[in-house]
């Protein structure tokens, strides 16, 4: 079988950071994939799974609810190697586009306090499942030492090397 494209990413030189998965044509409008990468493939722990499903609830109402972006926002959902999340958003947009969204979304996760929204078993398929202290310390983590520095390396997939 062919290798889907998420599988050709050099994941060994792949740094944190938000880059363009894919872009595809859905009824005439462009739907763009971000592959919003929280470690470091291979390289780092990944991601606790009651850290990243409450980053999930959080990043997710977050997005839904933002009065500039709600409109875009198709999905946030975790990866299944648990070192990032995808965000799919309508139009054709660039990792620049998006910066300042991702600043404010982590940093509204670093910074929440109370009950996490949608952590209820009548609202959830899994709501014992989450960790807000490790969610809010791994938003933190990112959101400084990536996203408020972010380079080209940071923002452009490393080009696969034979």
């Amino acid at each position: 079988m062919k290798k889907i494209p998420s599988f050709t990413i050099d994941h060994l030189r792949l740094k944190r950071g938000i880059y363009v998965s894919r872009k595809d044509a859905v009824g005439g409008e462009t739907v763009t994939t971000f592959d919003i990468r929280m470690k470091e493939p291979n390289r780092e722990p990944a991601l606790g799974q009651g850290a990243l499903h409450t980053i999930e609830h959080l990043a997710a109402t977050y997005l839904r609810n933002n009065p500039q972006w709600a409109d875009r926002i198709v999905y946030w959902g975790p990866m299944g190697c648990l070192t990032g999340n995808y965000l799919l958003m309508r139009g054709d947009l660039q990792p620049e586009d998006i910066l300042p969204l991702m600043r404010e979304t982590f940093t509204f996760v670093a910074d929440f306090e109370g009950e996490v929204p949608g952590a209820a078993p009548q609202d959830c398929g899994n709501y014992l499942l989450h960790d807000l202290p490790m969610a809010r310390w791994e938003a933190r983590k990112y959101l400084e030492e990536v996203l408020e520095k972010a380079t080209e390396e940071n923002l452009r997939y490393p080009q696969k090397t034979e």
